[in-house]
């Protein structure tokens, strides 16, 4: 292959013209000729630059609303065609075929479109056909030509035609290529998803997805893994979306672990009152709610000490200062909260390697999306777990009916335990969490580790007692024998939340009415592994 080549011609036809004029101007000073089409050669001409129709060169005028314009042989030939190959050569010869030696394409705004909910009719007219099309026929011919999908290429296009005056390296175009192959096979990812979910076909043969590079990581879980995050195209609100205010760069566990915790408080509106979540390793190790976002977090803080020390602390309102005077006490990994006052970024300030990140609102906790894991030779999708519950969902199986506040507890704790890798246990009192148990390969394992927190910080903060005594306890799943159950008793539980549907159900309510507890079946089970 050449490595350095000339570009003499270029194609650009864009639906984003930002930056087209003086991309466009820069190459015209370089001799460079102009071709274009519809909208954007009028936005060049009404520039005052000189440019060429596509149509003059087809010999077709654009028709069928713009549906046909470049699938020409005037195109693709000027595209395809091997410059170094006498037999191509030959051919543009005969037939009056020019070679194009950069394209500058962007695609109709088809994911734009869909997510400003538009109807069918109109997401299929936003479908682009001749760009796709010149796309991968510039690409496939990136020996020679230069194929340009991105406006943030513009520039290093400009730097590269500088350097190698009016000429283009054999690796620039090799880059430029690669990247032109990912957007084609992102819109079309995109289409192929927004077509299964219009139609309703829950399992379509084939599923693709797309992501765009956000950043690369220092290394992965562990520093002998290479790591980077890249966005999708969603605007759902959350760690991808969020600013980050100071601090140094987030690692794949930051990122990992601030998505948990900014979902966890989702599911706690704001209007419902302040809520704040601690995470560490990916499980909350304190969740409460408080009359103010600084007691909340104290709540949350005396769950467990410990674990919350270099932990991520994340919010369901705006952080205040008071707030963040408190957090600044301990060492913190990253904060993220729907907003923060002037002030609070100014005390977070202080401490260099924190890291604060915001939001304009909460994720969603509700919104429709697709959970993916990698296995050996394949990936799992499911929807994600967007189950809730209400008071009216909630079955009463003991003797003992439970109290109001229990009831308010026990939906608190089934919330948190949602966000709990199985097996979960969670024990809340008045709307705090007192012990987490998570992770285990028995549930009665769970459920003595969450309580043997519970009596742990009990001595720490100097309680005669374990705040588990007269706490409700949460099951993320049924309670297999009753050994789990009554673990939670003789921790204090007087309330217990749990899906249902073991063999043993009965056992366990016969435990539950002989320990004199409460409890109530969800009949939906919250597995997260």
């Amino acid at each position: 292959m050449t490595d350095l080549y000339p570009v003499r011609r270029a194609l650009l036809s864009v639906s984003d013209k930002t930056g087209l004029v003086d991309l466009a101007t820069r190459l015209a000073s370089r001799g460079i000729e102009l071709l274009s089409t519809g909208g954007s050669a009028r936005t060049l001409r009404d520039a005052g630059l000189d440019v060429k129709d596509v149509s003059e060169i087809t010999g077709f005028p654009e028709m069928m609303d713009g549906r046909v314009k470049t699938l020409h042989p005037m195109v693709h030939g000027g595209l395809l065609a091997l410059r170094d190959k006498p037999a191509h050569v030959a051919a543009m010869q005969d037939h009056g075929i020019k070679g194009i030696d950069l394209l500058v394409v962007n695609l109709y705004p088809f994911e734009a479109t869909v997510k400003k909910g538009a109807d069918y009719d109109e997401c299929i007219e936003n479908i682009d056909i001749g760009g796709p099309a010149m796309i991968r026929a510039g690409a496939k011919n990136h020996a020679f030509v230069n194929v340009v999908v991105d406006i943030e290429d513009y520039e290093p296009l400009i730097a590269e035609l500088d350097q190698n005056e009016g000429q283009t390296s054999l690796s620039f175009r090799k880059y430029l290529a690669q990247n032109a192959y990912a957007r084609t096979a992102a819109y079309d990812a995109a289409v192929s998803n927004w077509m299964a979910d219009a139609i309703g076909n829950a399992t379509p043969r084939r599923r693709t997805f797309s992501g765009t590079f956000a950043q690369s990581l220092r290394y992965g879980e562990n520093p002998h893994q290479s790591a980077s995050f890249y966005t999708t195209d969603s605007d759902r609100e959350g760690v991808a979306t969020a600013v980050q205010h100071q601090g140094k760069e987030l690692s794949y566990n930051n990122i990992n672990d601030t998505d948990a915790a900014f979902e966890l408080v989702a599911e706690f509106p704001a209007a419902e009152g302040p809520v704040c979540a601690i995470i560490k390793h990916a499980n909350p190790c304190g969740v409460a709610r408080g009359d103010s976002l600084l007691q909340a977090y104290k709540s949350a803080f005396d769950c467990d000490r410990t674990s919350a020390f270099g932990g991520i602390v994340a919010f369901n309102q705006p952080l205040d200062a008071e707030t963040a005077r408190e957090i600044i006490n301990i060492f913190t990994e990253v904060v993220i909260a729907p907003g923060a006052t002037q002030e609070a970024r100014e005390i977070f300030a202080t401490k260099k390697n924190l890291r604060l990140l915001t939001t304009n609102t909460l994720p969603n906790p509700r919104s429709a999306s697709m959970n993916i894991r990698q296995v050996a030779g394949g990936m799992l999708l499911q929807d994600k777990d967007n189950g809730a519950l209400s008071l009216d969902d909630l079955k009463v199986v003991s003797k003992k009916a439970p109290s109001d506040q229990e009831l308010s507890d026990m939906l608190f704790a089934w919330k948190v335990a949602k966000h709990v890798k199985s097996n979960a246990i969670v024990y809340v009192k008045d709307a705090v969490t007192v012990g987490v148990g998570a992770g285990q390969m028995s549930r009665v394992d769970s459920t003595r580790i969450a309580a043997q927190k519970a009596m742990d910080m009990a001595e720490v903060l100097g309680l005669p007692s374990p705040l588990t005594k007269g706490s409700v306890v949460a099951s993320d799943a049924f309670f297999p024998f009753p050994d789990g159950l009554l673990t939670a008793a003789n921790a204090g539980a007087t309330a217990v939340i749990q899906p249902g549907g073991s063999m043993r159900d009965d056992d366990v309510i016969s435990a539950a009415d002989e320990a004199g507890i409460a409890m109530v079946f969800t009949g939906m089970r919250h597995f997260r592994h």
